[in-house]
């Protein structure tokens, strides 16, 4: 029987010693939260009731947008990240331009697609600057306003679908703890995974599917493919976690030997002195976020301005500093620079692939499902 705790913060148990409730009810707790994820994908339309003011009518030129910027005088900016993680960014944009003042707020992606919904049915929107990534994307196409972001020195390799701004990447890795497994052990592809040696709860792995991204990326995997995979990976007993986050701390404790994480998490963590670091097992996917102005933001022209702010070198390279940069969208070694990220997942010799069309991100909301169901983490 594979272990799927409830979804909540708890110290890490062994399958071995831990007093389980029923499957189903275990199962019912991990799989609401992304059940209410799913639905803003693939319900109804998203598309807004009305709106407030609209980015159509933002001045021409930088110089003057500037200025509208600073009559706005405030941004409200929200994203799925720990504001000490924008911290550095934020200080640098207010530095560079005086009386504008950001107010972040860490917000779920799915609540935060809720949220805007809502808002902008009601005409109050209360966000300047939002997030997409993964499942969010295709309805924050609908919650995103016009704006053409050339006209303010946006790179056209940077916009998604024409409103969506890339910003950073979080690669989703395997991670090992290297006081429990030599790094000639390592798999070093998913086939080896499958191992014997790996059984009986030695791998962590987030419930949702979403580490298989790559899977329904890379043309030389595929739906049918990966499904044969995951039946196999379930019947190893892995140690399934409710989300990546959750996923990483059993790596980080011992608990188990090897598990899905997200690169920022392993950096985070190798630079606190845990024993863990990226294990050599590809391919993987980039795992892109944007930001977007949601139509009706109250301080256009300050959404704007931040959105190109971080798109620039300058915050790029504060936003590195706590792994949330960009990095090219398909496997690309050719220059790390001092990039930590890149840095990282190239030298663990990893292959990636970015999602770079509508339809790639179309696709998700039909195939993790499958995927889930495969794993025997899905609640029908």
């Amino acid at each position: 029987m594979r272990h799927i705790p409830a979804n909540r913060p708890t110290r890490a148990r062994t399958a071995a010693n831990a007093s389980q409730p029923s499957v189903r009810s275990r199962r019912l707790r991990l799989r609401l939260p992304v059940a209410i994820g799913m639905a803003l994908v693939t319900g109804a339309s998203l598309s807004a009731c009305g709106t407030g003011a609209s980015a159509a009518g933002l001045p021409s030129t930088t110089s003057d947008l500037v200025k509208q910027a600073k009559k706005e005088g405030t941004v409200a900016w929200s994203a799925p990240k720990p504001q000490s993680q924008m911290q550095p960014a934020i200080d640098l944009f207010e530095k560079k331009y005086p009386g504008i003042k950001i107010k972040y707020t860490n917000t779920k992606a799915p609540d935060q697609v809720s949220q805007l919904k809502m808002e902008e049915a009601a005409r109050k929107v209360s966000v300047d600057v939002a997030n997409a990534g993964g499942l969010t994307v295709l309805p924050s196409l609908q919650l995103a306003d016009d704006v053409d972001w050339a006209k303010y020195g946006i790179a056209k390799e940077n916009v998604f679908e024409k409103n969506l701004v890339y910003i950073w990447s979080v690669p989703k890795v395997w991670a090992y703890n290297t006081d429990k497994v030599k790094p000639a052990d390592l798999p070093k592809t998913w086939d080896d995974l499958l191992d014997p040696k790996w059984s009986g709860g030695k791998v962590s792995a987030e419930s949702r599917a979403s580490f298989m991204t790559v899977w329904d990326l890379d043309p030389s995997l595929g739906e049918a493919k990966s499904l044969a995979w995951a039946e196999k990976f379930a019947a190893q007993n892995p140690h399934f976690t409710p989300n990546t986050t959750q996923s990483e701390a059993p790596i980080e404790s011992g608990q188990v030997s090897i598990g899905t994480s997200l690169i920022n998490l392993v950096l985070q963590a190798q630079k606190k002195g845990a024993p863990v670091a990226v294990a050599p097992l590809s391919p993987t996917n980039a795992n892109e976020s944007y930001l977007y102005v949601p139509k009706g933001a109250p301080h256009p022209a300050a959404a704007v301005l931040l959105t190109r702010f971080l798109s620039s070198d300058a915050a790029q390279s504060v936003l590195a500093k706590t792994y949330n940069s960009r990095i090219p969208v398909d496997t690309d070694c050719s220059d790390p620079g001092d990039n930590a990220v890149l840095k990282s997942i190239c030298d663990a010799h990893l292959k990636w692939f970015g999602t770079k069309t509508l339809d790639d991100y179309k696709s998700f909301s039909s195939y993790f499902p499958k995927a889930e169901k495969a794993l025997g983490t899905d609640v029908g």
